[in-house]
């Protein structure tokens, strides 16, 4: 196949330019910090605040792991039944478009979300993530549909570095609200009800661009579109698991994945309120420094996308993975308060994010079969991310309640990035085997 025109693929990259912004003010600076102050006690030294939901005592940031995982758990659920009719259907755009949109009214609903209804807030939050997530399923499954197996490290890393980018221009936009407040005449927490306002809009105007320079998908079914399409969602979804079975290193890159990525999203989702409950990073700092992720991340992504065509795409994914094992020890001792020693480790966070998110999803892509079913495909991939994530997120939270501190957690985050390198070894061995039987 030929890549698709300049057009289409700017098209598709805007996508992550639209709605990377909630992945960066929602999920990892603004509404985090928002969150913490409107569920703590506003005593910075008090290590983990309580509160009470549903007739029950939660420590506040254990509580909005839970919520994440519902809703991560939702989409794992929900994903490959609606991408698998999707692919049967050929109307991807539609479901692209209708997760958008769910997910940026959730963004901007978040303005009313105050101390008095904490219900409310997490509602949103639960939305807005199954939004987002849902729709970054569709998303994905057009990159084999747009790129030559040769482009699609290239193409996959250009469209993380538009979604940093356009984050971080509409993150510098909000983070002078939140640190001229006074000037501007509006209290802090009026500034950033007015950042998640400014999200669902930015989100919204953008990702309706990209769909108009997105292609219709080819529908991959050909029955009597009046047989029940819910049961031909099921058919397609039993096609592609017969193919896994029949692909080891395919198979095997996903079990793999589910570990290493587990610790990749827990860190990106649980750093935040780690920085402000645990490290006692002042607001204004946990700020900068995702700042300093989003910025380096850019480079990061095509300096590990070039390594993966020196050294192979696996090889590099264990490079990068070997580097959070150090990630996770750094950030385990990290002392409280220390500011540089928090930049330092958000540095090299940020050089290997861009990096094993962009490699990952195309090496996927790379190993998949030629097929019309991408968005089953892909929904494999999205399951084994989004049950992933759940197990991190709720194991992140039960350990903080357990032995009151986040730090245990993130030792529990350097295991699994080590069962994630060893089945990435396990993974080449077999397609080197594969290779010499070829």
């Amino acid at each position: 196949m030929q890549t698709a025109s300049k057009k289409v693929v700017n098209g598709w990259a805007m996508y992550d330019w639209a709605n990377s912004v909630y992945n960066l003010v929602i999920t990892s600076t603004i509404f985090p910090a928002y969150y913490e102050s409107m569920t703590g006690d506003g005593n910075d030294a008090t290590m983990n605040d309580k509160v009470m939901f549903l007739g029950r005592e939660f420590i506040n940031t254990s509580l909005y792991n839970y919520a994440l995982a519902i809703a991560f758990l939702l989409v794992a659920i929900m994903s490959p039944l609606l991408s698998s009719i999707a692919d049967y259907r050929g109307n991807k755009k539609s479901f692209l478009r209708f997760f958008m949109t769910m997910g940026s009214i959730a963004c901007t609903a978040l303005f009313f979300y105050g101390e008095t209804n904490l219900w409310f807030g997490l509602l949103c939050t639960i939305i807005a993530c199954v939004g987002y997530w849902s729709s970054i399923v569709f998303y994905n499954s057009f990159l084999p549909e747009i790129a030559a197996p040769a482009d699609r490290d290239r193409i996959s890393a250009k469209g993380f570095s538009y979604g940093y980018m356009g984050s971080v221009i509409l993150q510098v936009v909000c983070f002078v609200f939140v640190l001229m407040n006074e000037k501007l005449g509006i209290t802090k927490g009026f500034a950033s009800q007015l950042s998640f306002l400014l999200v669902g809009v930015w989100w919204f105007s953008f990702a309706t661009f990209s769909l108009s320079r997105l292609p219709r998908s080819e529908p991959a079914g050909t029955g009597n579109e009046n047989n029940n399409i819910v049961s031909k969602g099921y058919k397609e979804l039993g096609k592609v698991w017969n193919q896994l079975t029949h692909l080891p290193v395919l198979r095997s890159y996903l079990i793999s994945f589910f570990f290493f990525n587990m610790g990749v999203q827990t860190v990106m989702l649980a750093a935040t309120l780690y920085g402000k409950s645990e490290l006692a990073i002042p607001t204004e700092n946990l700020i900068i420094a995702i700042l300093i992720i989003q910025l380096i991340a850019i480079p990061g992504a095509f300096v590990i996308s070039k390594l993966s065509s020196v050294i192979g795409n696996l090889k590099a994914i264990m490079v990068c993975v070997m580097v959070w094992v150090g990630i996770c020890f750094y950030g385990y001792k990290i002392p409280s308060g220390d500011v540089t020693q928090f930049y330092i480790i958000a540095s090299i966070i940020g050089f290997v994010m861009g990096g094993i998110q962009a490699l990952s999803r195309s090496t996927y892509a790379k190993l998949m079969p030629v097929t019309k079913d991408t968005a089953s495909f892909f929904s494999f991939y999205d399951v084994s991310e989004k049950i992933g994530i759940v197990s991190g997120l709720f194991l992140f939270g039960f350990l903080a309640e357990k032995t009151n501190s986040q730090r245990t957690s993130v030792l529990m985050l350097m295991v699994f990035f080590i069962i994630g390198l060893v089945l990435l070894l396990l993974t080449r061995m077999k397609e080197r085997k594969l290779s010499k039987v070829a």
